[in-house]
């Protein structure tokens, strides 16, 4: 079993109640727009991390992170990109990488709003872990903290907090 902290639209900032809530996690997973250099060398530091690029981020992050993760963990295999959209609605070349990865675990970003749906067409869990970061739509900063347990998701939790109304 393995504890993940899935994360994403940090836009620059990692907050204290951000970096509590992957205090004990085994690995980071960011689905896009981590925004700075500084914040990807940072997660880098606390736990093995697994990310993808997002929209907003840089040429040096997109050197770093690809568009896309496709992986085997636990006997899940894993599709990681920023603009998924949602089941029924994905990104086309969401639906492609659907289509040619065959992923049990779909992850996604870039809405700022969280979603955790099972998608039966395409045999699949959506994970939108929403925006952990101030920039943006949310009022509520979020990440999801889950186990990959036998090719099963186990013990997901919400870890949430309000955003100042001055930065809305």
């Amino acid at each position: 079993m393995i504890q993940i902290g899935l994360l994403s639209d940090t836009h620059g900032v990692l907050l204290p109640f951000v970096i509590k809530a992957l205090d004990h996690v085994d690995e980071i997973w960011h689905a896009g727009d981590i925004g700075h250099v500084e914040v990807y060398e940072q997660l880098r530091k606390m736990k093995p991390l697994r990310a993808v690029h997002g929209n907003i981020d840089s040429w040096t992050l997109r050197c770093q992170c690809p568009e896309y993760l496709s992986f085997m963990i636990e006997d899940v295999k894993v599709l990681m990109i920023h603009k998924a959209g949602s089941p029924g609605k994905y990104s086309p070349a969401c639906r492609k990488l659907i289509i040619s990865e065959k992923p049990g675990l779909l992850i996604g970003g870039h809405s700022h709003i969280l979603k955790v749906m099972q998608d039966n067409s395409n045999n699949l869990l959506f994970l939108n872990p929403g925006a952990a970061g101030l920039e943006g739509i949310h009022k509520v900063m979020t990440l999801l903290r889950f186990s990959l347990d036998k090719g099963k998701v186990v013990n997901m939790e919400i870890i949430e907090k309000e955003r100042s109304p001055s930065r809305i």
